[in-house]
């Protein structure tokens, strides 16, 4: 590591000591999202750093190994989109170890990310429900922006979802749902094609 990365690093965990919440920190504790070591800072204020301290490889890549919630967060907000190159989403996506930062990496980074779509529709088959809800949620932020997919893309997004919708995971189920109501919301088309594959389901939230 560099001496001026290894400087900023030291620097914003002196400045996380000052920003600390020990009641958020209590709480998320309490709810079983767990880390070596958690301050509770919101994520509006991790935003003002990650402005702060700008884009930068080399200082996300430190930050995003160490076991500190807003390390990790941090890390996905100052990563520049255009250095991730598949391998590393691949790395970082395997290291997740909870639903928050699943989501936060899925929102933050991967969904600008060139290769997210395909990226995505790999990790919704993942064994590992927090992959599976990054990638759920990379779909959702996708869909959102009405991007384009291919009919066999769309199938297996579809076999995975009611796949996922039957598993008891709940954490798993909510991304599905979030990504499926943005699927609906597309155009007819695409809600069309929802209410065909899930006619068992109560949709009309997914397409209102």
């Amino acid at each position: 590591m560099e001496l001026e990365v290894r400087d900023k690093l030291k620097q914003i965990k002196s400045r996380f000591r000052l920003l600390m919440n020990g009641v958020a920190s209590q709480s998320m504790r309490e709810k079983g999202i767990g880390y070596k070591i958690n301050w509770g800072i919101s994520l509006p204020a991790l935003k003002g750093l990650a402005v702060e301290y700008g884009k930068d490889y080399e200082l996300a890549i430190e930050l995003w190994k160490e076991d500190i919630r807003e390390c990790k967060i941090l890390a996905t907000l100052i990563m520049p989109v255009e250095a991730v190159r598949p391998d590393l989403a691949e790395l970082w996506v395997g290291q997740i170890e909870n639903q928050e930062i699943a989501e936060m990496a899925a929102f933050n980074l991967f969904q600008y990310i060139d290769c997210a779509d395909g990226l995505a529709l790999k990790w919704i088959s993942s064994d590992s429900a927090f992959v599976q809800i990054c990638g759920y949620n990379v779909l959702a932020r996708l869909f959102s922006r009405n991007a384009l997919f291919s009919v066999r893309d769309i199938n297996e997004f579809i076999d995975q979802a009611q796949t996922a919708l039957s598993c008891g995971i709940v954490s798993v189920k909510h991304s599905v749902v979030n990504a499926l109501v943005r699927f609906g919301q597309m155009d007819e088309e695409h809600a069309g094609i929802l209410k065909s594959a899930f006619k068992e389901y109560d949709l009309d939230v997914f397409i209102t």
